[in-house]
């Protein structure tokens, strides 16, 4: 089971951690840096878990003895790949689907009408985001 943990700050992480984490845990997200208090108090409270996640942006800030000591236990500590920003209206089948009709001939307009889609968004896609 994945739980993921989000604080403002490292007393409401440690909080949340008791309050969420149990023995069926095997995964953990916290968007906080991960110091030697936080992941004792993981451990603690989720014996079992393999994987703890923490944005790239603070991962490089982890004392490397830390990420050795919890790989000897079994435990790895990796940057999660959490996407930012607002998500994608229009997955990659439908920008393709657009490619292939304005390939085909067909005009933005024409492209526009077929999928439903705002032709101001069809030109965006036609010229290379």
């Amino acid at each position: 089971m994945k739980v993921e943990i989000k604080a403002r700050n490292n007393e409401e992480l440690l909080k949340k951690i008791d309050e969420t984490l149990n023995g069926e845990v095997t995964e953990v997200y916290i968007n906080l840096r991960p110091t030697k208090i936080i992941l004792v108090k993981i451990l603690e409270r989720a014996p079992n878990v393999k994987i703890i996640e923490c944005p790239p942006s603070l991962y490089p800030k982890v004392s490397k003895k830390i990420i050795r000591a919890l790989s000897q236990m079994g435990i790895k500590l990796v940057p999660a790949n959490h996407s930012r920003g607002r998500p994608k209206k229009y997955n990659a089948a439908i920008i393709k689907q657009i490619e292939e009709l304005v390939r085909k001939g067909k005009t933005p307009k024409e492209v526009s009408q077929e999928l439903n889609i705002p032709l101001r968004t069809v030109y965006y896609i036609i010229n290379g985001r």
